[in-house]
């Protein structure tokens, strides 16, 4: 009789991580892009010592640019042959993943060497993390507003109303006070932003992605806050930066995002005040949500 121990069934073998394999799958949504979709796979090159599988979804027309890129970067082309909006074209560029970390991102975000490692491993760290946030950093160096507290009734009413207007007032304070200070390392948020959200896949799969109603804007909003419920946490790490440049949708056509914006933040609210007894609150949010989008149509800064 042989002591030795005889080789495990192929199928009961322990896999050793591949660690040429990716760890992270970033998708990228893009509608008619310029030369910021360039600088975003350039500098994502550089933010992580290990191959990250990169994936561009197309809601444009034109694929001339993403095919340029993705040619050079050896990333992949999605097409989904319409204009799905932010949240169905993250979904599809997600789909299909293995690798245990997601990323969703916009096009004019400029990646800083090594931060895509770090975030990853504040995660790893973190095992109720489902979404991670970076501090975004304007190109002027000024913080832009990525973590935050979910919208209360009181709170986001006197932000929408007042943020253009006063923008010091007590409401865009609360909002905005999960981020107010840049020190320090993890920091819970109601939400991040989706200009550069990392995500749990497992977390990500279990909520079925972003909701697909959402054609723009508040999809992170609303999975924020979902995470939340099912008990994952939403974690801003201010220590790991990167360039917001902003503004590559908005400039060319702002009227059309204003409207998505004002529309996507009536459904969100809606949807959180739904109960019959929350009829006079929706009615009065749906008025001062038309205000505040007729005066940002006719504002030049519109």
């Amino acid at each position: 009789m042989t002591t030795s121990a005889s080789p495990e069934p192929v199928g009961t073998q322990t896999r050793v991580p591949d660690p040429a394999a990716p760890l992270v799958r970033v998708v990228c949504v893009v509608y008619h892009p310029g030369d910021e979709l360039t600088r975003f796979a350039e500098t994502l090159a550089t933010a992580s010592r290990r191959p990250v599988e990169l994936v561009v979804v197309d809601n444009g027309t034109d694929h001339a640019v993403a095919e340029s890129v993705v040619a050079r970067s050896g990333a992949r082309l999605v097409v989904p042959g319409a204009n799905l909006g932010y949240g169905a074209a993250a979904n599809r560029g997600a789909a299909g993943a293995r690798t245990p970390w997601l990323v969703v991102a916009n096009s004019d975000i400029e990646w800083t060497p090594g931060s895509l490692d770090r975030l990853v491993a504040a995660g790893e760290e973190q095992p109720h993390a489902g979404a991670l946030g970076p501090m975004l950093l304007n190109t002027d160096g000024t913080m832009y507003p990525s973590a935050r507290a979910l919208p209360s009734l009181r709170q986001g009413a006197g932000h929408a109303v007042f943020a253009r207007v006063w923008p010091g007032n007590p409401w865009t304070r609360r909002y905005h006070a999960r981020q107010e200070s840049a020190g320090g390392y993890l920091r819970e948020a109601g939400w991040l932003s989706g200009a550069c959200l990392l995500l749990r896949r497992e977390a990500f799969e279990q909520l079925g992605g972003f909701d697909e109603s959402y054609f723009m804007f508040f999809e992170d909003v609303d999975l924020g806050e979902r995470l939340g419920r099912a008990g994952w946490e939403n974690l801003y790490v201010p220590d790991v930066q990167v360039t917001h440049v902003g503004g590559t949708s908005w400039r060319e056509r702002p009227a059309p995002m204003i409207r998505a914006h004002h529309a996507s933040a009536r459904m969100y609210l809606e949807r959180r005040y739904d109960r019959w007894y929350h009829a006079p609150v929706r009615l009065a949010l749906r008025a001062g949500l038309r205000v505040r989008e007729h005066l940002q149509l006719r504002s030049p800064a519109g």
